[in-house]
């Protein structure tokens, strides 16, 4: 997590396998930490993951944790198949994501809906 900034982010994947889900989330992990769990759950359909939230949200389908840090996103990111990625959080956090998910995938916006405090984005990531 960048250092004076609480970044907490939500994000639900379909369309993928576990090892997908994880590709995203381990994506993820230089600009925002290690999320609460990592997805693991092989016979699943949704994967979810939390960021930022301090350990109180579970998150995915069972996991063993993970690393994180600073750095660059993972460049050797592979997805098996086109999967849907739901973002949500503070649009900070949100527009971060969505610049760490581009530089490692081809992404198209699916849709976006705006609120006070928090945004949600649909992309739909490429292997």
């Amino acid at each position: 997590m960048t250092s004076g900034t609480h970044l907490a982010l939500t994000l639900t994947l379909t369309g993928g396998s576990a090892a997908d889900a994880r590709a995203v989330v381990h994506t993820l992990e230089p600009a925002f930490g290690s999320p609460d769990t990592l997805p693991g759950d092989d016979g699943a359909t949704v994967y979810t993951a939390t960021f930022g939230s301090g350990g109180d949200a579970a998150t995915g389908n069972g996991g063993d944790g993970g690393g994180g840090g600073g750095g660059k996103p993972s460049a050797g990111a592979k997805l098996s198949t086109s999967v849907t990625v739901t973002l949500q959080g503070s649009p900070e956090a949100v527009r971060q994501a969505d610049k760490t998910l581009s530089a490692a995938f081809t992404v198209h916006e699916e849709g976006a809906a705006s609120g006070d405090q928090e945004q949600e984005r649909e992309l739909r990531l490429e292997p």
